[in-house]
């Protein structure tokens, strides 16, 4: 299967999301007939489906994988002294991801690709993309380097402040030295997803996560009787050399295909809209004050007994799938939100948000419910083996429910945070939100550890991020005089979708959880609750007029009626 690359007129590619933006446009050109504006909108909409279908293929893939990775460090190495030891030094990775990849240096890119390409479109001087890239990525590297020198020499110093009560410091302290190699390689597959979304490739870019982990199962196997937990360390470097090596072919097939030189003129164009400093700082203070959540779960749990910050990850790492999985939507339209502001289409990108936030929300609400219903049983058959005990399934499920009542939250943050900054300006106000909903989860968190313990401080998660997303979608609302922000959406209209979802969350979770706990093994009662919990969420939702769950089933038929013309045969 080959299509046309998004944005260069150069030779076919075979990459699965990457259709040209443009086609119904070149078909008109090329013909005496016109292509209607409905035609173009269904266009428009088929690819979208078939990039999320991608997008969310792969991601399950590295979901999945990412399981296994949770379900090897279980069993080969428990829930312990050593585990935690790691997961301390796991802080790099994932504060790096979040920066790098996923909520920050991508939030910043991809609009100002979007503005290159935009300008590109228009036929400016030059090639404003190659230009982009030359002014940012080399001091970027540059950047990422120095930062992931520092944080491996001060890993002692990181360990101590990350977790005080933690029982094997040194050890925690190696892992942190070889995770932080992960900084540069995060910055740079970062970069390269941003870029390759914004010509609106999502193929390579998913699949970075299915390489990270695969990186890092093969080196807990490989190295782990002799290394000790260690070896997940090493895969973490590993995982993240490999993240960038999948993408880089699909870029520079991308980045080469432009011939034409730049000129002063070109430069100059380029330069006329740089990607600015402020906008830069404002997304990775954001990012970074929403991932120091983890920070404050970590520290609070270091002080409880042995496990207590494994449980709380395990949890995590399995509840968070819904809201992964979720958020896939967001990742696909966010560089068409940010084209439609640089071309200056204000209320399209308005109605895509206000889609996006309902198609979101009903997904990860779906996805709540089954982990609440059934966390028992997805507990017990995904980790209780090995060094994995029926007590430590009893915590981790435990943990697990209520950490998934702040499911909703998480999406609707990550959904709403791409809108403040999809027109490229620095903004502060989100930075704003999440710094009160961290003094909540921390204040909360501190009331609660001693006499909750682990489920005190996901609750404290739970409701501090559900205040940062309130405070998001409060400061999105239209009418808004002198809005600094590219999209605002109608927040009566947004809630009012949001409580129809809510209340057929309730009684699918009710329905969900009876029919897991009436089957006699863990496998059953989880088919049973899945089942149920599908079967009454999604009649209530259409019952009760919901625009979820009408936006998925209209993107799966678009998806369906390609299926016989070889998309994705």
């Amino acid at each position: 299967m080959t299509v046309v690359p998004s944005q260069s007129p150069g030779p076919e590619t075979d990459d699965a999301a990457t259709v040209p933006p443009a086609r119904a446009a070149t078909k008109a050109a090329g013909s005496a007939e016109p292509v209607s504006a409905s035609a173009s909108a269904s266009v428009s909409g088929r690819f979208l489906a078939r990039a999320a279908l991608v997008t969310a293929s792969l991601s399950i893939a590295g979901s999945l994988l990412g399981l296994v990775r949770d379900q090897s460090l279980a069993r080969l190495f428990g829930a312990g002294s050593d585990t935690d030891a790691f997961l301390v030094a796991w802080t790099v990775p994932e504060f790096a991801a979040t920066l790098l990849i996923e909520d920050g240096l991508a939030i910043a890119l991809i609009p100002a690709f979007s503005m290159a390409l935009a300008r590109r479109a228009r036929g400016a001087a030059g090639d404003p993309v190659r230009a982009l890239v030359g002014a940012t990525l080399p001091r970027l590297c540059l950047a990422l380097a120095a930062v992931a020198a520092l944080v491996a020499g001060t890993a002692p110093f990181l360990v101590r402040a990350l977790a005080p009560g933690l029982p094997d410091p040194g050890l925690a302290a190696d892992c942190t030295r070889i995770t932080a190699t992960c900084v540069l390689a995060f910055g740079l597959a970062g970069y390269c997803s941003a870029a390759l979304r914004a010509h609106r490739c999502f193929l390579a870019p998913a699949a970075i996560y299915v390489a990270y982990n695969t990186g890092i199962i093969a080196a807990m196997f490989l190295f782990g009787a002799d290394w000790g937990v260690r070896s997940a360390a090493v895969g973490v470097a590993a995982g993240g050399c490999l993240m960038v090596a999948v993408q880089l072919p699909s870029l520079w097939r991308r980045l080469a295909s432009r011939t034409q030189p730049l000129t002063g003129a070109g430069a100059a164009d380029t330069e006329g809209q740089p990607m600015q400093l402020a906008l830069v700082a404002a997304v990775l203070l954001f990012a970074l004050c929403r991932q120091s959540q983890v920070l404050a779960e970590r520290f609070l749990a270091s002080g409880l007994p042995s496990g207590a910050i494994s449980h709380l990850n395990y949890a995590q790492k399995v509840a968070q799938i819904p809201m992964t999985l979720s958020l896939m939507v967001c990742t696909v339209t966010f560089p068409v939100v940010a084209r439609a502001l640089a071309d200056g289409d204000t209320e399209r990108a308005r109605s895509r948000v206000e889609r996006d936030l309902a198609l979101a929300a009903c997904l990860v609400l779906l996805g709540m419910c089954a982990v609440i219903a059934c966390a028992p049983q997805m507990v017990e058959l995904l980790f209780q083996r090995g060094a994995f005990s029926a007590s430590d399934t009893a915590a981790t499920a435990d943990v697990m429910r209520v950490y998934a009542l702040g499911l909703l939250g998480q999406t609707l943050v990550g959904a709403l945070v791409r809108s403040y900054f999809s027109a490229g300006r620095a903004v502060w106000y989100p930075l704003g939100a999440m710094t009160a909903g961290i003094t909540v989860t921390f204040a909360i968190g501190a009331a609660t550890v001693h006499s909750w313990g682990v489920a005190g401080i996901a609750a404290a998660n739970a409701f501090g991020i559900t205040v940062t997303a309130a405070l998001l979608l409060a400061g999105l609302r239209t009418g808004r005089r002198n809005s600094p922000y590219g999209v605002s959406v109608r927040v009566r209209q947004v809630l009012a979708e949001l409580s129809r979802l809510v209340c057929a969350a309730v009684a699918a979770t009710a329905a969900g959880a009876y029919a897991a706990g009436r089957m006699p093994s863990p496998a059953a009662g989880l088919v049973a609750g899945l089942l149920t919990v599908t079967l009454v969420f999604v009649p209530l939702t259409w019952a009760l007029g919901a625009q979820g769950s009408a936006s998925a089933l209209r993107s799966l038929r678009a998806v369906t009626r390609r299926l016989p013309h070889g998309r994705f045969r």
